[in-house]
């Protein structure tokens, strides 16, 4: 089964599913439907960072600070968080991620609820060669430069989520 046959619920948007549709054909329509994002650090603090493959049916060759990806139809997003994970890092054994905050992204590529998670990873991590060309893991302050630097394309949706964790983070600490 190719990626596009995926069966995903669709949702309304308050995130009530409505009903079920291949993955192609949500993307096609602009169907919402779920999304999980993982900001994966080991264990110096540093964050995983990767270009997508050429392959992704969205957003292919982009930059991410987040691994994840959508969520198939009945599937929770605690679920996807560790299954994502686990599949795009190549690792097994990973703690299950933190949830921190959910919203629903609306821009390039459609709309989804995106619920935000983070790990720490102190496994080596093998990326999977179908999901990630190129990795790194970077420190928050050359990310932030990388970020703002203009000279890599990000996907859309982890800059909102990036820009949205940032605030998330502000918060907290007071």
């Amino acid at each position: 089964m190719s990626a596009a046959d995926e069966v995903l619920d669709v949702v309304d948007r308050e995130d009530r599913v409505t009903g079920q549709a291949p993955r192609g054909e949500v993307y096609a329509r602009g169907l919402i439907h779920r999304c999980v994002f993982v900001q994966v650090k080991d264990v110096q603090g540093r964050i995983f960072v990767h270009r997508r493959t050429a392959s992704k049916l969205v957003f292919p060759s982009y930059y991410d600070m987040f691994v994840g990806g959508v969520l198939g139809a009945g599937e929770g997003y605690a679920e996807a968080a560790l299954r994502e994970a686990g599949e795009e890092l190549g690792v097994t054994g990973l703690e299950q991620p933190e949830p921190l905050f959910k919203f629903l992204y609306e821009g390039p590529g459609g709309a989804w609820w995106s619920y935000v998670h983070e790990v720490r990873c102190a496994l080596p991590v093998r990326p999977q060669e179908s999901e990630v060309a190129w990795h790194a893991w970077l420190a928050q302050d050359e990310l932030e430069a990388r970020v703002a630097g203009g000279e890599w394309r990000w996907v859309p949706d982890g800059l909102e989520a990036w820009r949205r964790l940032r605030e998330f983070r502000r918060r907290l600490a007071g």
